[in-house]
């Protein structure tokens, strides 16, 4: 009888600890999500890991709930700030297939701490969610960051740039800025910030008139670093302002589609122009090698 007492209580701490285990397991997976939604460099390559492709309502939630938003239990007794979108202005510049995004932005910086905090510990980041109808080149963003126009960007989800619109996917462009002083406004506890994103238009779709790209507003937050007795680590800040609609006034680019009458004109005129370049390279390749030879 003790024998098989003893089984049985071996029986069943075996299967405690088997349920403990998957427990243990189910939950690793979240945790290691998390930290690496706190750690990454670029909020949104988290996001384009758990999605496929980008969504609005996918996106919006993904800010919500995966992004560590807020003073992160700061100490109550420190006051610290809390930036505040006070304006942002946006139109497109240029003509023709290549334009540039304008964006000019204002930030009210509340508190008292704001003082305290270096430049550099705190960076704006703009999250350009680009239609199918557009697309940033990554390598002329990086052009730019060379430049110090920006901190550092990223292009992510799409980023097949030679694809018509209506076989593509929307893509992110993600820009870091530091803050500094060729931010300022002349205006106290004030930021402004202005940038021109250089965009380019997929082939739109054959048919007649012009395809619609829209843009909508991009999302605003402030990543800061605190270091001190109540908080050591960094916070990201959503930089909203809830009196103004920005979603009422999307801006339209305009991009003409090409003439579905033509394609076959075109295609026939291409095809030859590709025929006698070749044959033309050949011809050149023949004559040098034999006045080579002789």
């Amino acid at each position: 009888m003790e024998v098989q007492h003893f089984q049985v209580q071996l029986y069943l701490a075996i299967g405690f600890g088997l349920i403990f285990l998957v427990m243990s397991s189910n939950a690793m997976p979240t945790t290691h999500e998390e930290q690496k939604c706190f750690g990454e460099k670029y909020v949104t390559k988290t996001y384009f890991k758990i999605h496929d492709s980008l969504i609005d309502s996918q996106f919006e939630e993904f800010i919500a709930n995966k992004i560590p938003l807020g003073l992160c239990d700061v100490h109550q007794d420190e006051r610290y700030f809390v930036p505040r979108l006070l304006a942002m202005h946006r139109n497109l510049i240029g003509v023709g297939s290549h334009r540039q995004l304008s964006s000019s932005i204002r930030i009210k910086m509340q508190g008292e701490s704001k003082s305290k905090l270096p430049a550099q510990s705190c960076q704006v980041i703009i999250i350009e969610k680009l239609p199918s109808g557009g697309f940033a080149d990554p390598f002329e963003l990086q052009h730019l960051v060379h430049r110090g126009v920006f901190t550092d960007v990223a292009v992510l989800g799409d980023t097949n740039l030679e694809l018509p619109s209506f076989r593509s996917n929307r893509s992110v462009v993600e820009i870091h800025l530091d803050m500094g002083y060729n931010m300022s406004s002349g205006v106290k506890d004030e930021l402004k910030i202005n940038l021109r994103l250089p965009l380019h238009a997929r082939y739109a779709p054959l048919g007649h008139g012009f395809s619609k790209v829209e843009f909508g507003q991009p999302d605003l937050l402030m990543r800061c670093s605190f270091e001190g007795k109540a908080f050591d680590g960094s916070c990201s800040f959503m930089l909203k302002n809830d009196d103004v609609d920005y979603k009422a006034s999307p801006i339209i680019w305009e991009v003409p589609c090409g003439i579905k009458e033509h394609a076959g004109v075109v295609s026939a005129v291409t095809f030859l122009s590709a025929i006698v370049s070749a044959l033309l390279i050949v011809k050149t390749s023949i004559y040098h090698s034999h006045n080579t030879i002789f």
